[in-house]
């Protein structure tokens, strides 16, 4: 066996692992629905939204606000922030 074929080899195993590390299906961490966090002066809470993507909820008991967050497509916005009412 010469250089050359050796050489053609180590390539084409090495381009069939790449092959096969792109085919595989890649997992994506989302968040859990109904999952809450409270503490002491903020309560969290993170569904799924109604068009796609996941929606986090803020609430500030301290000041009695709330705020709404959008998570689509790997960017984050917000999308209410507003004082509840009674507060």
């Amino acid at each position: 066996m010469d250089k050359k074929t050796y050489i053609i080899g180590v390539l084409s195993v090495i381009a069939a692992i790449l092959l096969a590390a792109n085919l595989m299906p890649r997992v994506e961490s989302q968040a859990q629905g109904a999952f809450a966090v409270k503490d002491r002066d903020y309560q969290m809470v993170a569904v799924r939204g109604t068009k796609g993507g996941e929606v986090l909820y803020v609430v500030d008991n301290f000041t009695g606000k709330m705020a709404v967050f959008g998570w689509d497509n790997g960017s984050i916005k917000p999308l209410v922030v507003q004082k509840l009412q009674g507060r």
